[in-house]
């Protein structure tokens, strides 16, 4: 008893330090995303640069870990501590003071900025999950080290949720730093004591030369994949969830929580709960991951509830394969090195190259194939097994008929058998076929195919073989579709605008929230007699250029938009004409809206719509003080600033307000809720707040008509502010 309190408190200890060091950087990474918003801005580029630079970061602390292996343990332990001794001469955490060119280029600027201001902090935290381990392996010899990685990834888990529940809606950014600053400090120090733990020489018995055999490069390409395949799932499932089914504020963080989850149980000590999951994962692939492709529209959060369900399990059954697969504790450090490059090259095909090769989310059912090719899987009944073992052409043969049966079925068989609302036949068929293809990888892969394509992947396929229908970038999915009358783009489930087709005058129309009666539509029209015929106009979000449609001569306008995709759509493709017929040279300015308002001339523009804020993801940095002293830079001291506010999830109008109280602006809104008349014009409801520096600007505005009523932040509310933001409190109840 006496010998097991001091091995618990040991473990204890070595459980702390790794804890600690995966909640810091877990930290570390929306941290510094919430400090290089106002300065560097949205713009993909910006944060393809800033994940490369942390997967370098992250493989480099990798690497080194596995390097520091061949010392001995107190040298180790000496250069560690060095390290973060040398690390901490970058304390506070926080970005160097220096002023970026308005035209700088991300590829260059963004790992220069964010390699000298935290590049040293990352790597020495980066390093502490496997090298821990390994410490622990040394200090407490036939203990398993790889349950101190679920502690690991329990610490990384902690980190998601506090940052965006507790650490961002309770402390500024300078708060935070000094916090993140005080645990890194907290973290040196528990290094400190678990390198006491070590033992002063190489032991053979605690800390053996590598003798195992050297993994060869087929079981290094299989720890590789197992890591990759959840890797790029956590992200495409992000981006199909949050694009294709329901755009929702911090949605994102599900995703990523539990694929934190399901190392810690894949990699438990107790293993039950990882072995019944990883029996049951083939079935929950092969039912659901041809179902999520289809989905009900209808439904929204079933799906969410569907795709999340698919995540976890094929998360855990992948990664407790890789735990099933681990090498001896003498190769622990290289197998997290390899199982990084193996993320990493997840998040890379997933994050940068998809957006860039596929015009849909391809990357989600390609992941779920990939999935089905490695996870874990047995047959269910003995007889299918020796079925399989001895006619394994025929069977397959078989299998493709019948797979290519149903497909010709489904696409031009009766509606009464496999339409669209038959969903469920086509589901009792892929669960029939199921039961006789799981235990049989290639027949099982072959299924998952087909229900891939049954349920929803011949739609995408037959929409992407049309010339421009969907694009995509960055920032999502692109639709243009044609209803009776009008064209519609949408982004992911967000529409984006509405041309009504036919006559010239039709196709001049403002429609869906840009409509004449709208706020924003009865500011465009009074424009002319507020600032007279040589208005200056600026509009921040292109869409289909449907404001446009308002220009009179005379008047110069120019746009800011973030998106070639979209100025492509808009300006290039022909599939929209409000800029042809109405702006036929339009100036538009592309990069991040503050970032480029910042280098225009002061007092240059008289009127400034800002339309940035519809779909799920807020940017914050458009909203703060520092933001609104922009605009009142650029607006004339008559100019008039006009916020579209129409949110299904974030309700914005306290805080526009509180910017507009804390900066001597007058604030009216309209909601805007059409007649049967404006909607069969395809006008739709909104809500705009028009703002001034001189309130006479509002009363004539007022004056002309529109149900427009004061807008007041309640007492207290503090307007946000580059030092603090959270959307948490103004996320509308659902």
């Amino acid at each position: 008893m006496t010998r097991r309190i001091p091995d618990l408190a040991a473990r204890a200890l070595f459980v702390a330090t790794i804890l600690t060091g995966s909640f810091l950087l877990f930290l570390v990474q929306p941290l510094v995303a919430r400090m290089a918003l106002p300065r560097l801005g949205g713009a993909p580029a910006v944060w393809n640069s800033a994940m490369f630079v942390y997967q370098a970061l992250l493989l480099g602390g990798y690497a080194y870990a596995h390097a520091l292996g061949r010392w001995r343990p107190k040298v180790q332990a000496g250069v560690h501590i060095l390290v973060l001794a040398a690390a901490a001469l970058w304390l506070p955490i926080g970005l160097m003071t220096v002023d970026l060119p308005p035209d700088a280029e991300p590829a260059l600027w963004v790992p220069w900025l964010l390699g000298l201001s935290i590049g040293p902090l990352f790597f020495a935290v980066s390093a502490q999950a496997p090298l821990i381990q390994r410490w622990f392996a040394l200090a407490q010899p036939g203990r398993n080290p790889y349950a101190l990685y679920a502690a690991s990834n329990l610490g990384s888990f902690a980190g998601l949720i506090a940052y965006p529940l507790l650490v961002e809606p309770a402390m500024t950014l300078h708060g935070q730093s000094l916090l993140w600053s005080l645990g890194y400090g907290l973290l040196a120090l528990l290094v400190v004591a678990c390198a006491t733990r070590l033992p002063a020489s190489r032991d053979p018995a605690a800390d053996p030369a590598p003798t195992s055999a050297v993994p060869g490069w087929r079981r290094i390409g299989y720890w590789v994949a197992l890591a990759a395949v959840p890797s790029g799932l956590v992200l495409a499932t992000s981006t199909y969830i949050t694009t294709d089914i329901v755009a929702m504020p911090l949605l994102w963080v599900l995703p990523l929580g539990l694929y934190l989850a399901s190392f810690i149980i894949a990699f438990a000590t107790r293993r039950g709960a990882a072995d019944t999951l990883t029996r049951i994962a083939p079935v929950t692939l092969l039912l659901f991951g041809g179902v999520i492709m289809g989905g009900y529209p209808e439904r929204p959060y079933s799906n969410v509830v569907v795709a999340l369900l698919l995540l976890f399990m094929v998360s855990v059954a992948l990664h407790t394969a890789m735990y099933r697969a681990r090498p001896a504790v003498d190769r622990l450090t290289g197998f997290y090195l390899w199982m990084a490059v193996g993320g990493a090259l997840g998040g890379v095909f997933a994050g940068i190259l998809a957006p860039v090769l596929f015009d849909w989310t391809y990357e989600y059912p390609l992941l779920i194939l990939a999935a089905g090719m490695l996870i874990p899987q047995q047959f269910i009944l003995p007889v299918i097994r020796d079925l399989w073992w001895r006619h394994p052409r025929a069977m397959l043969v078989a299998l493709a008929v019948v797979i290519g049966l149903v497909l010709e079925l489904r696409l031009v068989g009766p509606a009464a058998w496999f339409g669209e609302e038959r969903q469920g036949t086509v589901f009792l068929v892929i669960a029939a076929l199921g039961f006789l293809t799981i235990g049989a990888r290639t027949g099982f892969v072959l299924l998952l195919g087909g229900a891939l394509v049954l349920f929803g992947g011949y739609r995408a396929l037959s929409l992407s073989m049309e010339r421009d229908a969907r694009m995509r970038s960055y920032f999502g999915v692109y639709t243009v579709r044609d209803g009776a009358g009008y064209r519609e783009l949408d982004h992911g489930s967000t529409v984006h605008g509405i041309q009504l087709r036919g006559s010239a005058a039709r196709e001049r129309t403002p429609t869906t929230y840009y409509a004449p009666y709208s706020g924003v539509g009865r500011a465009m029209r009074a424009a002319p007699m507020l600032y007279g015929p040589a208005a200056r106009i600026g509009v921040v979000g292109l869409g289909t250029g449907t404001l446009a449609c308002y220009a009179q001569p005379g008047q110069r306008w120019r746009f800011y938009e973030i998106d070639p995709v979209i100025v492509r759509i808009a300006r290039d493709t022909g599939q929209f004409s409000y800029l042809r017929r109405c702006q036929p040279d339009p100036v538009i300015r592309i990069g991040d809206a503050r970032i480029r308002l910042a280098a225009e001339a002061p007092d240059s523009l008289d009127l400034l719509a800002l339309d940035a804020f519809s779909s799920d993801a807020v940017p914050a940095h458009l909203l703060t003080r520092e933001a609104f002293g922009t605009y009142a830079r650029v607006l004339s001291p008559r100019g008039l600033l006009l916020v579209h506010i129409s949110n299904r999830f974030v309700d914005l109008e306290p805080l526009v307000a509180a910017a507009a109280r804390e900066g001597g602006w007058a604030i009216s809104r309209m909601s805007y809720v059409p007649t049967d008349l404006d909607r069969e014009a395809q006008a739709t409801a909104s809500v705009w707040l028009a703002l001034s520096r001189d309130a006479r600007v509002l009363k004539t505005l007022e004056a002309r008509g529109g149900d427009w009523t004061p807008a007041v932040a309640p007492p207290g509310l503090a307007a946000w502010t580059d030092d603090y933001s959270s959307v948490l409190p103004f996320i509308r109840e659902f």
